[in-house]
Order: C-alpha cells, then sequence, then structure tokens
C-alpha cells in the first residue's frame, strides 16, 4: 500500500469537516442498520471521533504491523458493544463509499486498492485478536454495585463486585457501562490491589455537562448491575517485588491507579518487611477535593517507607503545600526512583516537562499514553482516573501504547495548553464509549 496516496487523500476529505462523519455514519445507518442500536441515540461526539480515527490509520499506514498490539487490544475492546467480523465489512463499505464521494474523480482505482489493502489488514489485526480472546474470557463482566459513598460534592467511591473473576494489575484501568446509560462506556481506574472478594473500588468525579459521570455520583444505588470491559495499560503497573523506590504524582482522581500501587506494596512490605520507599505527592485545586486525606496520612504515619504531600494550587489561604503537583515533584530527590504521574492532560504534561528540566531521565517515567489528539505522534491524555470531559463526553481514551517503550517528556506529550486536533489519534469507526 502506499502510505504517502492514503495520507494525500485523506487530507483531502478532511477539508470537507464534519460533513465527513455525517456521511460515513448515514451510509451505514442505511446500508446496515441492524447496527444503529450498537451506538447511542446522540451521534454528535461519536462522528468528530471518526475523523480522528483514520488521521492516525493513514498517518501509521507504512507501520500498521508495528502498531498491532493496539490494534490488538481494539479489537478484543471491541467485543463488550458485541461486535463480529461481519461488522467489519459493514464499515470498510461504507468507508471506501465514504471516500469516493469526497474524493470524486480523484477516487480511482489504484487509491481504492491502497485503501482496502490497509483496511483489510486493520481489520484482521482486531478481528483476529477477539477471536482469541474469547475463548479464554468473556465480552465483559456483570457486577454488583455493593457499596455507593458520597465522599464529596462531586466524587463517589464506589465499589463493585464482578460476578465472575476479573483478574487485574494494580495501575490497570477497565471501562465501565451502567444500566442508567447504556452503550456508554466510560474508563475507571481501581483504586485497590485485587481482593480475596474481588471488590473493586472506583473513584467517580461528576463532570458538569457529563453524560454519565453526573449519573453515577447523583443515582447508581447498591444493588445496581453494571458491565465491566477487560483491564488495559501497563505502564502504571509495577512488577510485584520490585525494589526501585518511586516517586507518584497525583491529579485529582488520578490519585485511584496509584493508590492501587501503594497498596500493592504495602501488602508486600506486611508479607515480608521489605520493600521500596514511596513518596505520594496529590494535587488539587482546593483542599476539600483531598478526599483521601484520612487514610493516607494514617498510612505515613504507621509505614516508615511512605511519605505523603498534600498540594494545593487555587486556595491562597491553604496553609501547606501550594502551587502545582508537577513543580513540587520536581523539587523532591529523584535519585534512583522511577516517577509515576497521573491525572488530567495538562497536569501530566506540566509534570513530565517539571521532571525532565529537574534532570529526571526519561525511561525512569511512568504515565500512561491516552488518545488525546494533540500535538506529537504520541500524547499523553486523560488516565483512565474516573475523569469525564464536557467537551467530548468522555469518549475513553485509547491507549496508543501498552508497551513500556519510555517517551521523551518534551517531545511526546501535549503542551499544558494542548487542544484536541482534527486529523489524529486513532479511533475505528465503532460504538460509542
Amino acid at each position: 500500500m502506499d502510505a504517502y496516496a492514503l495520507q494525500r487523500s485523506w487530507d483531502l476529505v478532511t477539508e470537507h469537516g464534519e460533513q465527513v462523519p455525517l456521511y460515513f455514519y448515514s451510509h451505514l445507518f442505511v446500508a446496515h442498520p441492524e447496527v444503529r442500536s450498537m451506538f447511542p441515540l446522540s451521534m454528535a461526539n461519536q462522528r468528530d471521533k471518526f475523523v480522528g480515527a483514520l488521521g492516525r490509520i493513514v498517518s501509521h499506514a507504512d507501520k500498521l504491523e508495528k502498531d498491532a498490539p493496539f490494534l490488538q487490544h481494539l479489537g478484543r475492546d471491541h467485543r463488550k458493544y458485541a461486535v463480529v467480523a461481519e461488522h467489519y465489512n459493514a464499515v470498510g463499505a461504507s468507508l471506501c463509499a465514504t471516500l469516493m464521494h469526497f474524493l470524486g474523480s480523484e477516487w480511482d482505482e489504484e487509491l481504492a486498492a491502497h485503501w482496502t489493502a490497509a483496511y483489510q489488514l486493520v481489520a484482521r489485526i482486531m478481528v483476529e485478536a477477539a477471536e482469541t480472546s474469547s475463548e479464554t474470557t468473556p465480552d465483559w463482566w456483570d457486577a454488583d454495585v455493593i457499596s455507593a459513598e458520597r465522599r464529596t460534592m462531586d466524587l463517589t467511591l464506589l465499589t463493585v463486585r464482578p460476578r465472575r473473576a476479573f483478574p487485574f494489575l494494580p495501575g490497570q484501568s477497565l471501562s465501565m457501562e451502567i444500566p442508567q446509560r447504556p452503550r456508554q462506556w466510560r474508563y475507571f481506574s481501581p483504586a485497590n490491589a485485587p481482593r480475596q472478594d474481588g471488590s473493586i473500588d472506583l473513584q467517580v468525579q461528576q463532570i458538569d455537562g457529563g453524560q454519565v459521570s453526573p449519573t453515577v455520583v447523583r443515582s447508581l444505588k447498591v444493588g445496581d448491575v453494571v458491565k465491566l470491559g477487560a483491564p488495559v495499560g501497563e505502564r502504571l503497573t509495577r512488577r510485584e517485588g520490585d525494589p526501585r523506590d518511586l516517586l507518584l504524582a497525583a491529579g485529582g482522581t488520578g490519585l485511584a491507579p496509584l493508590l492501587a500501587v501503594l497498596e500493592q506494596i504495602d501488602l508486600e512490605w506486611q508479607r515480608f518487611h521489605i520493600g521500596p520507599t514511596v513518596h505520594l505527592l496529590h494535587g488539587v485545586r482546593m483542599p476539600w477535593h483531598l478526599y483521601d486525606r484520612p487514610r493516607l496520612r494514617e498510612l505515613a504515619e504507621k509505614r516508615p517507607w511512605f511519605e505523603y504531600t498534600e498540594v494545593v494550587s487555587d486556595d491562597p489561604s491553604y496553609p501547606g503545600t501550594r502551587g502545582k503537583v508537577g513543580t513540587v515533584a520536581a523539587r523532591q530527590s529523584l535519585t534512583g526512583r522511577t516517577a509515576m504521574v497521573c491525572g488530567g492532560p495538562q497536569m501530566v504534561a506540566h509534570t513530565l516537562e517539571q521532571l525532565a528540566a529537574a534532570g529526571m531521565r526519561p525511561e525512569h517515567i511512568k504515565y500512561e499514553h491516552f488518545y488525546y489528539a494533540a500535538a506529537g505522534e504520541q500524547a499523553a491524555g486523560p488516565a483512565l482516573s474516573g475523569q469525564e470531559t464536557a467537551s467530548d463526553d468522555h469518549q475513553p481514551p485509547t491507549p496508543l501504547s501498552t508497551s513500556d517503550t519510555a517517551l521523551h517528556p518534551g517531545r511526546d506529550v501535549p503542551a499544558a495548553d494542548a487542544r484536541p486536533r482534527r486529523g489524529q489519534g486513532l479511533r475505528l469507526p465503532r460504538p460509542a464509549r
């Protein structure tokens, strides 16, 4: 396939703006009305995702085989939407129809062959991954809500218990669909290490304008049954027994996966009385957002290996540490430590910049790479930590990489004021989450 021809043709198509995804979905639903029920009633946000999806496909068309782990994840993840192989044919046909419509005379037999080859490769990788995973795991896990505790005015601690074994690693994330909002999946990070009873704590922050988080915070109740998708992400995980000291920097509910890692270390320390030293910094705007303060302060008093620092940015009357958590993190001792950073995209970008400027090597800084369509080939985005944005209704961030390959903090993350750009990011036409 000719990557240049794909990129050039896609650039021409994107000049038509919102008409492109509108035409695609109209064609898909008319030609295959049976797939309409797989999507939410409102398609406004989903249409925007389509354009960003193809942007990354064509920009990586010459190395799709190298992107196999990412595509395999997407294939496995699509199982929770009941996507089967036949649906890929429908999407491919509507994609070609859309390209032909907007390219006009530019759409010839040769270009069609390039697009067909690229799409077939993507579809094959995704379908094979879905078929393989179906042999060992369900499409989704039903889970009972066993606790829903309102911690602050806009945050709920939700505890769910899957009805069958749900293996995950501390620091990973999962998608969840609640019965009140069918077909609208959102990602959250377990705030605990795996337990014998299988229960999972999720920290859900309400975002004004969000379609799911307000319902979770206000209405989800004990006895409700939710659906969970397979766990994803590896960069915020830690090998059991790893002795390397840690610096954990969390912004808001980005605290959740770091709490899971912290619990993992504490369990090891209780068993073996040996482990790394850990310094956790939790950055929030106002002091009442320090929703886990009592537990973390108590742990710091009882564990000689653990230090906890609260950082408040927007309250000048706060008597403790003030400022941005990334700035404070960069002032700490960095030698011999691995940093884990989790929060919103601006917080992550700023913290990585500060740590790099302080001399921390890129391979010692861990953060998840999530679709945020920002500057650079790869970007750090919402950290799967229960956050929802009103602008895109938090269609779940898609991991760009599940490997531990280090990225350069100065090049591969968005600037603190980065905004999504059309034409970047990979998301195949798919049911909205």
